[in-house]
């Protein structure tokens, strides 16, 4: 870490100082009024935050403490227009809410999902039960789960989960702007658990051995896989018969595209691809874009990701052939094998019911 001590070092010396002052007491850090669960990363994007914390809401769904009580997801809403404390609306838009919490009710209707920038007034409002926008209140909270909060210290987390990109580990990698890293490597550490996410489906107790030795965490280290389920239509207009095409149409707005790419490739001839910034605001004319390469290949299927597909539905000139052809490929995050899952929902319920 020379590089970051000495050629970043403004950035890096105010990071440590930041912490300095929550850990010492000069910056207060609040608890919740119920369990809280935080879900981040040390890394900027691409560890899977949403995809792991829909793997957490279905652990807890099945859980014998947590399964038949309230769950709610609490998240920042990067990018959305809207201010303030807003529970998410299913019928909502990427643009009022932010695409993750969007995608996320969406899946789990069940649940209350909640965007706010202040976490602390968040969780309160949760606990309480909020007001959603058609007048109606939410159940209260009974357990929270924050998404992305690992650097949000004003709010005391009862537990917390960082994820690490498997390829891109946090040894190999330094602070912006020369590498990945959004915090100090050694924040880690004050996390009760890791996750290495998007580990290949196969990985030996070896190469765990090696991982566990070089991250030098002292906590419990769990591994985890990424996968991607069959299309589904981002539209009602949309036409399963392109699911069978031989060709395909990608475009992406997210940190790293590749597994997807190569997944789909496994099944596709991928015949344009467009890669935009991650969050990124599909305007008209990146829609023209798209459906002019889709009038090219008259065949071919059109796919995105399925965080991508929330935005779309905020986006203006979209044509009757892209919603036709238009499909989202769901992704989900599990562990390598049944045993890692199993270990990991029991320190989950431990360690949020012996507070």
């Amino acid at each position: 870490m020379l590089l970051d001590k000495i050629l970043l070092a403004p950035y890096y010396w105010s990071l440590r100082l930041r912490h300095k002052l929550y850990d010492c007491g000069a910056k207060k850090s609040c608890d919740s009024p119920v369990p809280t669960i935080c879900i981040g990363n040390i890394t900027v994007g691409g560890t899977g935050k949403t995809p792991h914390t829909e793997m957490l809401i279905r652990i807890l769904k099945e859980s014998p403490e947590w399964g038949g009580k309230n769950i709610a997801v609490l998240s920042r809403g990067y990018k959305r227009k809207s201010k303030g404390f807003q529970t998410v609306d299913e019928n909502g838009s990427a643009r009022m809410y932010g695409d993750e919490p969007l995608q996320i009710k969406r899946k789990f209707p069940e649940i209350t999902v909640a965007v706010d920038k202040d976490r602390v007034h968040g969780c309160k409002m949760l606990a309480e039960g909020a007001e959603n926008p058609d007048g109606t209140k939410t159940p209260p909270a009974d357990i929270i789960i924050l998404d992305d909060a690992f650097q949000y210290r004003a709010l005391r987390p009862t537990f917390s989960i960082v994820l690490i990109d498997y390829w891109r580990p946090i040894f190999k990698d330094h602070l912006l702007p020369a590498g990945h890293l959004r915090d100090i490597p050694e924040r880690m550490h004050k996390a009760d658990l890791v996750i290495v996410t998007k580990c290949p489906a196969y990985i030996d107790q070896w190469e765990k051995s090696k991982w566990i030795e070089r991250l030098g965490f002292k906590g419990k280290v769990f591994f985890s896989t990424i996968g991607y389920e069959d299309p589904a239509p981002v539209f009602t207009e949309g036409d399963p018969r392109y699911i069978h095409s031989q060709r395909l149409i990608l475009f992406t707005g997210i940190a790293n595209d590749t597994p997807l790419a190569k997944q789909l490739s496994g099944r596709y001839s991928i015949v344009r691809r467009f890669r935009f910034g991650d969050h990124h605001k599909f305007s008209t004319s990146d829609i023209m874009t798209i459906d002019r390469a889709a009038a090219k290949f008259s065949t071919a299927i059109v796919a995105t990701t399925e965080k991508d597909a929330q935005r779309l539905y905020d986006s203006k000139g979209m044509t009757a052939r892209l919603k036709e052809r238009m499909f989202k490929i769901p992704i989900r995050a599990d562990f390598v094998s049944e045993d890692e899952k199993k270990m990991f929902a029991e320190t989950i319920e431990r360690a949020t019911t012996l507070r």
